[in-house]
């Protein structure tokens, strides 16, 4: 593993060991959503991102940071880490083992490592130059997307259709007629598992940058492929389509292109 890959699997370990012993426990919790709806941030996902800003300006001073809760801090540097402590708060705070930790390491303007760590399972999946590997119990396996040639052959998700509007939520509706099978509700570990060719497609909007940063190293190590909805590489946007057979990322371009911002 190189350098980074290793930092960043270290920075799970330390996400993990913040983050893990609040679930089903008691913490602080506060709704930073307002008018726009219900958006919570717990202690949890504060102190998780607390301790891996600190390892970081620790080891690597001159890197950039840009976090969920606590900002952006030199984010023109050549080497940033992205960060979101607990993807899938609804989740966490529901007692649901669905969250993650997410870390990325963004070099020359592109996601180059990514992590997806899931505490409750003890699982850590990395993706990165030297490849995508599931790490558990002391174990490395390697990742690899399936094949999947027809999107009513595929398997599909999202975190919840209410969360696209207007011409989105019709995009989704067509592709999830046409596939196989429809799973909702697994937030960024829905993506772990297109790179551990569980899941063929997930399509989601109005993401930020710390949401998907993470995914597209750990899936296109994997085989598979990240992309916006217009089928280029992730942008402001916030329209996010994980395939892991190029196939079906034509397949349910068709769609998703008609609502592409």
């Amino acid at each position: 593993m190189t350098e980074y890959e290793l930092f960043a699997i270290e920075l799970a370990r330390e996400a993990a060991r913040v983050s893990l012993p609040y679930f089903r426990g008691a913490y602080e919790q506060t709704d930073k959503g307002g008018a726009a709806g219900f958006d919570p941030v717990t202690q949890a996902d504060r102190e998780a991102e607390a301790a891996i800003r600190r390892l970081i300006a620790e080891r690597y001073a001159d890197h950039g940071v840009i976090g969920e809760e606590y900002g952006e801090d030199r984010p023109d540097a050549d080497h940033v880490w992205i960060l979101d402590p607990i993807d899938g708060t609804r989740a966490f705070i529901a007692g649901l083992p669905l969250w993650t930790n997410l870390i990325a390491l963004r070099t020359e303007g592109r996601p180059t490592v990514g992590v997806i760590g899931q505490p409750c399972l003890d699982e850590v999946f990395l993706g990165g130059p030297s490849g995508a590997r599931l790490l558990k119990g002391g174990q490395e396996t390697p990742l690899a997307v399936r094949e999947c040639a027809h999107l009513n052959q595929a398997l599909i998700a999202t975190t919840d259709p209410d969360l696209f509007t207007g011409a989105e939520l019709g995009a989704w509706t067509q592709v999830r007629a046409a596939a196989r099978l429809a799973r909702l509700g697994c937030d960024a570990y829905a993506y772990a598992m297109v790179a551990a060719g569980r899941i063929d497609l997930v399509a989601e909007s109005a993401l930020k940058v710390w949401d998907w940063s993470a995914l597209a190293p750990v899936i296109e190590a994997a085989g598979g492929h990240v992309s916006n909805w217009r089928g280029a590489k992730p942008d402001g946007s916030g329209q996010i389509l994980a395939v892991g057979d190029p196939r079906l990322r034509d397949q349910a371009l068709v769609a998703f292109r008609r609502a592409a911002l």
